[in-house]
């Protein structure tokens, strides 16, 4: 995370959504249009963290102090490379040539085996 200055002092902050538009106000200032997205957390004995992100958000009300950080945002396509690479190939392989959905396709391994590797993402399957 960056900024540690902000997170150092709790910073009294409003947060008000509704999955698709919102506000956040910090110490009283509107940041709403420099922020698209956050994080909020909190652990009983301690001031909620609020971490900041330049992603799509959803909805939340919140009014208090909290330690506040901007974060960066994770590139998904480290993400989805580190997913793909806990796959196990062969297992991937027969979990898509078991699926009831094949449809005698010329694509139709290439789909089942998408097909699964959403529902592993999901955690409806496993690879």
């Amino acid at each position: 995370m960056t900024a540690p200055s902000m997170a150092d002092e709790p910073r009294h902050v409003r947060i008000t959504a509704d999955g698709v538009m919102g506000a956040i106000a910090i110490d009283g200032t509107d940041i709403s249009k420099s922020v698209q997205g956050y994080n909020l957390e909190h652990r009983v004995g301690s001031a909620p963290l609020l971490v900041l992100y330049t992603a799509p958000h959803r909805g939340l009300d919140f009014d208090g102090l909290a330690h506040v950080a901007v974060g960066d945002q994770a590139d998904p396509g480290d993400t989805v490379a580190a997913f793909l690479a806990n796959i196990d190939p062969a297992a991937l392989q027969q979990a898509a040539l078991n699926r009831d959905d094949l449809d005698g396709s010329k694509q139709e391994l290439t789909r089942a085996i998408l097909r699964q590797l959403a529902d592993i993402a999901q955690g409806r399957g496993s690879s």
